[in-house]
C-alpha cells in the first residue's frame, strides 16, 4: 500500500510540474503587467566606456534586462535574451548589471557573451524601474514609456519579448 501512495504522490507532482511549465511557456508570457508611464531619465555607464541613456532610443522598442552575476536564473536567461537581441536587430536590448563592480560586470558579460552592457553599481534601478528581483525585464515603447515588466526566469523569454515587441510596433 505504501508504494501505491508513493506512486500517486509522484503522479500529482508530475502533473504539477507539467502545469507549471505550461503556465510559464504559454500563459505567463502573454500576461504582462502594463501600466504605461514615462521612463526615468537615467544615464548608466557602459562596459565599452560609453553612456547609455533611454532617450537615445526613442523610436525603437527597448528592452532593459536587469540582472546580477550571483543570480542563478540570470545565468540561464542571459544567453536567451542575447540570442533574441541578435535575432531582432529592429529592437534594442540593453543588459544592465545591477549593484556590482565593473570587474564583476565585465566577467559576467564575457562569460555569457553579452554585448552593449550597462552598469548600475548603485542599484538605482531598484527604485527607478521597480526591480524587486532578478532577472527583471522592462519594456519601453518607442515614445519612451514603460509599458511592460516581468521578473523571474522564463524559459520562453524570447516568446515574451517577441509578443511585447509586436504589441508595441
Amino acid at each position: 500500500m505504501t508504494k501505491k501512495w508513493l506512486n500517486r504522490i509522484l503522479d500529482v507532482a508530475a502533473i504539477g510540474v507539467i502545469l507549471f511549465v505550461a503556465w510559464k511557456l504559454l500563459i505567463a508570457p502573454r500576461i504582462m503587467k502594463s501600466d504605461a508611464h514615462p521612463a526615468p531619465r537615467i544615464a548608466y555607464q557602459k562596459l565599452d566606456g560609453g553612456t547609455f541613456r533611454i532617450e537615445q532610443d526613442r523610436g525603437h522598442v527597448l528592452f532593459l534586462d536587469f540582472y546580477a552575476s550571483w543570480c542563478e536564473p540570470c545565468k540561464l536567461q542571459a544567453p536567451l535574451v542575447e540570442a533574441f537581441a541578435k535575432a531582432h536587430p529592429n529592437v534594442r536590448v540593453v543588459p544592465i548589471d545591477v549593484g556590482e563592480s565593473r570587474m564583476l560586470a565585465l566577467r559576467f558579460a564575457n562569460q555569457y557573451h553579452l554585448s552593449d552592457v550597462a552598469m548600475d553599481p548603485t542599484s538605482s534601478a531598484m527604485g527607478f524601474f521597480a526591480v524587486q528581483g532578478f532577472p527583471t525585464i522592462v519594456v519601453i515603447d518607442p515614445n519612451g514609456n514603460i509599458r511592460y515588466s516581468w521578473s523571474g526566469f522564463n524559459p520562453a523569454v524570447s516568446l515574451a519579448m517577441d509578443n511585447a515587441e509586436k504589441m508595441l510596433r
